[in-house]
C-alpha cells in the first residue's frame, strides 16, 4: 500500500503546522496496520514516498507550450495511481497543477517495475485552453446541477484526460463517472486499455460538481457499497438488481468550522477497507463507526482531521498496490 505525505506546496491554503499534523496522521496510520516491530499482526505492507522525491517543491512555478503553472501537493497517491491486476496505471490528469505529480510516485513506480509490475503511463494530456471550457458559468449551485444533468463540464473532450480517483473497482469490474476532471475520451481509453478482462461501466450521480467517486459512491466489500444519500446514483437499481447491497452511511459529524479545501464532510464514506472485515475510519466519525460494526465489520480508528482539510481520506490519501484473492467478477 502507497501511504501519500505533504512535501512543499505551492498551494496557499497549505500553512506549515497544517502539514505537520497531516504527516503526523499519515504516520499513524502507517503504524496502526503495517507490519511493525510495535504491530506485528499488521499484515499490511506500507510504503511512503521515498526520500528521493523530498526535493520537490511544488510552489516553483512551472512552464510548458501550451500553459504556465506552479504545482499543488502531490499528497493524494489515489488520484494519480491506478493498480489493475499487476499493472500499475498513471492517470494522466486534468489539473495544470498537477501535471508533474507524477514525479512524486515515480521512484516507488520504478521499484515495483523491477520486481515485476506492468507499468503503463496514460497519455499525457497538453492541458491546451481547448482541454477547458472557457466560458463554463462557476455560478450557483443550481446553474451547476443543471449543467451536469446536460452532461457539461468545465472540461471538454479535446483529448483524453482522467484522474484515476473517478475510479472504483471491483474484481473484473470498475465503476467510473464522467465529472469535472474525468471525460469521456479518458473513460474510452481505459476501457479499451483493459478490455476484454475487464469491463468499464459509466454511473453517474446528482451532484452539482463531481469530482473523485470515493466520497459518494465507496465500495465496502463484495456486493456491498456505500451510496451518499445527499448526492443519490441515477444507476442504483442496476446494482439492486445484481444482488448488491447498498448502504447508505449516516451525516457526517465533523463540525461546520472545521476548514475543508476541495471536499465535503462527506469524507466520513472515504474509508480505508483492509480486508473484508476491517475498515479504517475517522476516530472522530462515531455514528459511521457504528454502522460498519452493525456490519460485523471491525473498525481502526485513527484521527484524520488535519489531513481531510487537504481534501481527502483514508481511501485518498493511499493506494492499494497488491491483494491476496482470486479475481472474479461480483457484477452480474
Amino acid at each position: 500500500m502507497c501511504v501519500g505525505a505533504v512535501q512543499c506546496c505551492g498551494a496557499e491554503f497549505d500553512p506549515p503546522e497544517l502539514k505537520c499534523s497531516c504527516n503526523a496522521a499519515l504516520h499513524e496510520v502507517c503504524m496502526c496496520t503495517c507490519v511493525t516491530s510495535s504491530n506485528p499482526a499488521g499484515q499490511i505492507a506500507g510504503r511512503r514516498r521515498c526520500p528521493e522525491t523530498r526535493a520537490l517543491d511544488w510552489s516553483v512555478e512551472y512552464k510548458t507550450p501550451d500553459f504556465t503553472s506552479t504545482g499543488m501537493y502531490a499528497a493524494m497517491p489515489r488520484d494519480i495511481l491506478m493498480v489493475v491486476g499487476n499493472e500499475i496505471i498513471e492517470a494522466p490528469m486534468a489539473w495544470r497543477a498537477r501535471f508533474f505529480e507524477y514525479r512524486a510516485y515515480r521512484p516507488l513506480i520504478k521499484e515495483y517495475f523491477r520486481k515485476g509490475a506492468k507499468w503503463t503511463t496514460a497519455p499525457k494530456p497538453t492541458m491546451a485552453d481547448e482541454l477547458y471550457d472557457q466560458g463554463y458559468p462557476i455560478r450557483s449551485v443550481e446553474d451547476r446541477h443543471k449543467l451536469a444533468a446536460e452532461g457539461k463540464f468545465v472540461t471538454t473532450e479535446h483529448e483524453p484526460c482522467f484522474d484515476a480517483a473517478d475510479f472504483i473497482r471491483a474484481g473484473t469490474d470498475l465503476f467510473v463517472q464522467r465529472s469535472q476532471v474525468t471525460n469521456f475520451m479518458g473513460i474510452e481509453w481505459m476501457r479499451r486499455h483493459l478490455a476484454p478482462t475487464y469491463k468499464v461501466h459509466i454511473i453517474s450521480f446528482i451532484d452539482p460538481n463531481p469530482m473523485h467517486i470515493d466520497a459518494t459512491f465507496n465500495i465496502i466489500g463484495p456486493g456491498l457499497v456505500l451510496s451518499n444519500p445527499d448526492r443519490p446514483c441515477r444507476q442504483i437499481e442496476m446494482f439492486k438488481k445484481a444482488g448488491w447491497t447498498v448502504v447508505k452511511p449516516p451525516m457526517p459529524l465533523i463540525p461546520d468550522d472545521h476548514p475543508l479545501w476541495m471536499s465535503s464532510k462527506w469524507l466520513s464514506m472515504n474509508v480505508l477497507m483492509l480486508d473484508e472485515k476491517r475498515v479504517m475510519v475517522d476516530a472522530n466519525e462515531t455514528t459511521i463507526q457504528k454502522m460498519f460494526e452493525n456490519l460485523g465489520i471491525k473498525t481502526i480508528k485513527v484521527n484524520i482531521r488535519h489531513a481531510n482539510s487537504l481534501g481527502g481520506g483514508f481511501h485518498c490519501w493511499t493506494t492499494d498496490v497488491r491483494r491476496r484473492g482470486t479475481l472474479q467478477s461480483y457484477f452480474h
